[in-house]
């Protein structure tokens, strides 16, 4: 009789990370409601920086999680990057009532059971969590040694401890409090709310998936970012970007808190239900000061009549802010669009892929936005999006035929005109090609134009903003990144890096070395920011700090050297180019 070969156990060398909330049991003692809501927000936040550093939710359990990382050195980059959000989350409440983690971070072997993850590793880091102080992380020493001079977090050794459990003593280190939700607010990070403008403010919240299938989430999404976007085009309103409204998706909240943040007086919501070929939206537009309803209605309508269900909409908006449209802005606003409003869902997630800035991303989201345009080929986002991959594509030396993709993308943006010779976004593909052939007064024009034709948009203002920055007028840029962000006070990442390298160049280095720093706390690999942050650091005098910026850089990307990296930046004059670029290579960068 044949012998069965025993089955075997998968195993795997991982960095894993437990943390849980301190004092739980007792928050849910003081409000059981308000602390499971508070949580599962936080998990939202938290859930994104972990898919960030590259890690796995592997499982939740009450207020605890336990994290998979291939890497040490991204796994304490994320916890400390959760550590800081979740200081910036607390300020502002009261100290009974903070939510804080305490994060436990082994370097171990791993036994593999379907999706989970068990064994000593795992048992190690949890005891790690338990003696980490509230808001504070702990790791081993076999983690430590993974991420010594790689990371810029001081740790104090504990020495040998005693853990739970463990039958051998552990040598434990402790992140200096310093490192952890210690980022002082800058000026530029909007600590208190942004005032109500002078004019008429607005957001457009995520309408309601009510079809029962959450395969039409995109749909819903698509007539929602529609109608923000026509609104978008009225000078005389101010209308909050999509990047900040659609924060608010899925969570209940309240609509004054929702007008505070973002710093608009109206807030529009609303619901989608599709059935077959019929389609009915319910709007509402509410005063956030008091939260009154000044205006609802129902709309339904066959699915083909939904741009004329969302024109309506926004035409009740704009009579019941009594706003008044300008000479020649009423026949672009309502300019007709061609084709079927599904093409929506691929966009999105070309767009998802897009802002990874990975060659295998941009492969992803270039066959979304074909694929869009093959339903509908004029459909201006995912041309204008198509028209910038492929500038990237020459940029970031994917392509080496610079001249037929350039042309290509040009091409992306001429069909857009063809289609609608007032679009904001056409201009937008236009200034980004020309910035990079060297044609700095065509790539101004652009941004200047796509700006005139969408006053509420901060990616115009945000382009513009880096035309101006390359071709030398750094306050001009740092004025517009401002505006941009005051149009998306909630995602403002890129507006952020941009605004940094300006304040480099007009010598307020404490501005841009604050700003990139609070960049990195998300998005801990931007290389732009790491770039603004070790040339900040270097002529503020900082020089240690500056070379383990460099150090970490090249880690990021081992074959980057200062001539590469000036490549990529299409700096109109030479002497702001050696500006930013000199103290790199004297911080370290090699040639």
């Amino acid at each position: 009789m044949e012998r069965k070969q025993p089955v075997r156990i998968g195993r795997r060398l991982a960095a894993i990370v437990a943390a849980d909330v301190a004092g739980y049991s007792r928050l849910m003692g003081l409000d059981e409601v308000g602390t499971a809501r508070t949580l599962r927000e936080h998990r939202k936040v938290t859930g994104g920086l972990v898919a960030k550093h590259g890690g796995r939710i592997v499982k939740t359990t009450g207020d605890g999680v336990l994290l998979e990382f291939p890497s040490v050195v991204d796994a304490v980059e994320c916890a400390v990057a959760v550590q800081a959000v979740m200081a910036e989350r607390n300020q502002g409440v009261p100290e009974d009532r903070r939510m804080l983690y305490r994060i436990g971070i082994n370097l171990g072997d791993i036994l593999i059971e379907g999706e989970d993850i068990l064994g000593d590793g795992v048992n190690v880091a949890a005891r790690l969590e338990g003696i980490a102080e509230p808001g504070g992380i702990c790791i081993s020493s076999s983690a430590y040694e993974q991420v010594r001079g790689k990371v810029p977090v001081e740790f104090t050794d504990l020495g040998e401890q005693r853990l739970k459990n463990i039958d051998r003593p552990m040598r434990v280190y402790a992140a200096k409090s310093k490192h952890l939700g210690m980022v002082a607010p800058v000026r530029h990070s909007l600590p208190e709310p942004p005032p109500l403008p002078d004019k008429p403010s607005i957001a457009v919240l995520p309408f309601q998936n009510m079809s029962g299938d959450p395969q039409q989430e995109y749909f819903a999404d698509g007539i929602a970012e529609d109608v923000l976007t026509t609104l978008s085009k009225i000078q005389e309103l101010v209308v909050i970007a999509h990047s900040s409204s659609f924060v608010f998706k899925g969570q209940t909240r309240d609509i004054r808190e929702i007008g505070r943040t973002l710093g608009v007086r109206y807030v529009l919501e609303g619901s989608v239900r599709k059935a077959g070929n019929r389609v009915r939206l319910v709007a509402q537009l509410i005063d956030s000061l008091n939260g009154s309803h000044l205006w609802a209605d129902r709309f339904e309508g066959d699915l083909d009549d939904v741009f004329d269900l969302q024109d309506r909409i926004t035409q009740e908006i704009v009579s019941a802010l009594e706003v008044r449209l300008a000479h020649g802005e009423e026949a672009r606003v309502w300019r007709k669009r061609a084709g079927s409003p599904l093409v929506y869902e691929h966009y999105q997630k070309g767009r998802t892929l897009y802002v990874n800035f990975a060659r295998h991303t941009h492969a992803q989201a270039r066959l979304e936005f074909e694929r869009a345009l093959a339903i509908n080929p004029t459909y201006a986002p995912a041309l204008n999006l198509l028209g910038f991959i492929l500038v990237d594509q020459v940029r970031l030396g994917w392509s080496n035929d610079r001249t037929t993709t350039y042309e290509a993308a040009l091409e992306c943006a001429a069909r857009i005109l063809a289609a609608d010779p007032d679009s904001d976004l056409a201009f937008n593909t236009v200034g980004y090609v020309r910035l990079f052939q060297s044609r700095h007064e065509d790539a101004l024009v652009a941004g200047e134009k796509a700006i005139a034709l969408a006053p509420n948009s901060a990616d115009a203002y945000h382009m513009a903003a880096m035309f101006h920055g390359y071709a030398g007028d750094f306050r001009k840029s740092a004025e517009y990144e401002q505006q941009a962000q005051r149009l998306s006070p909630l995602s403002r990442t890129e507006s952020m890096v941009d605004e940094a390298r300006a304040r480099f160049h007009l010598g307020d280095l404490v501005a841009a070395r604050d700003i990139s720093s609070r960049v990195l706390i998300e998005r801990p690999r931007w290389l732009t920011a790491q770039a603004t942050l070790a040339a900040s650091l270097w002529n503020l005098g900082s020089k240690d700090e500056a070379r383990a910026t460099v150090r970490k850089m090249l880690a990021n990307h081992p074959g980057l050297t200062a001539s590469r990296w000036a490549q990529r930046l299409p700096y109109r004059h030479q002497t702001d180019l050696d500006a930013v670029v000199t103290p790199l290579r004297l911080a370290g960068l090699p040639e």
